[in-house]
């Protein structure tokens, strides 16, 4: 069995002096498809940004390649892409200039690449169109487009469905199935009914579980 890229244990998350989960424990493997679900307000947007670096309010520990992550912060963030509910776009930026700053301090990406991604999400003619002007689906689009050239072997996704439509659902649908197939590792919240083949499920209050 490959070593988990990822390791949760006992993972405990307080929020206005509520327990949102406590004795979390559950692996994230290359080449899965990770699905956390639970009812509004249960806390999967906070796991996931626990699991990204960008919370620091719990208890419990993360491992990185079987190592603490607190010891190894650089090489996880290098390796891991997190697309958070929110586009995280900029109104005033075209899509290509949004795209190329999200890449920003990763590896260098050429212009053409960055189009061809752009035209890849259906905004073939929009590239150059500051992104205020865009429908809210568009901009969904510009930030999805980030998946089209990732090469981190862990992807973390929060509702990455919200605003597309379902020639959109069905082709990100595949791009995880491909990603998964490639050896990469998919953790993703989304109110869909996501169905994918071989699919776990962290469900709050529950634990992590085989969909066949």
């Amino acid at each position: 069995m490959s070593e988990p890229l990822l390791q949760a244990v006992d993972l405990q998350c307080e929020r206005d002096e509520r327990i949102l989960f406590r004795d979390l424990s559950f692996s994230i493997l290359p080449g899965t498809i990770t699905r956390v679900e639970g009812p509004n307000g249960s806390g999967k947007t906070t796991l996931l940004r626990m699991l990204a670096g960008l919370n620091d309010a719990w208890s419990g520990e993360l491992l990185w390649c079987g190592q603490p992550r607190s010891g190894r912060r650089e090489e996880f963030l290098r390796n891991t892409l997190y697309l958070g509910h929110r586009p995280g776009i900029k109104p005033l930026l075209t899509p290509v200039e949004n795209l190329r700053a999200l890449t920003a301090g990763r590896r260098p990406v050429p212009e053409a690449v960055l189009r061809q991604a752009l035209e890849g999400t259906g905004l073939a003619g929009f590239q150059n169109v500051p992104c205020r002007n865009l429908s809210a689906g568009q901009q969904r689009r510009v930030a999805l487009a980030r998946l089209l050239i990732a090469d981190e072997p862990l992807w973390l996704l929060d509702e990455i469905f919200t605003a597309i439509d379902a020639d959109g659902v069905g082709a990100i649908e595949h791009l995880l199935g491909q990603r998964a197939a490639e050896g990469g590792a998919v953790v993703v919240t989304t109110h869909h009914d996501l169905r994918m083949p071989g699919m776990q499920r962290i469900t709050l209050g529950g634990g992590l579980s085989d969909e066949c």
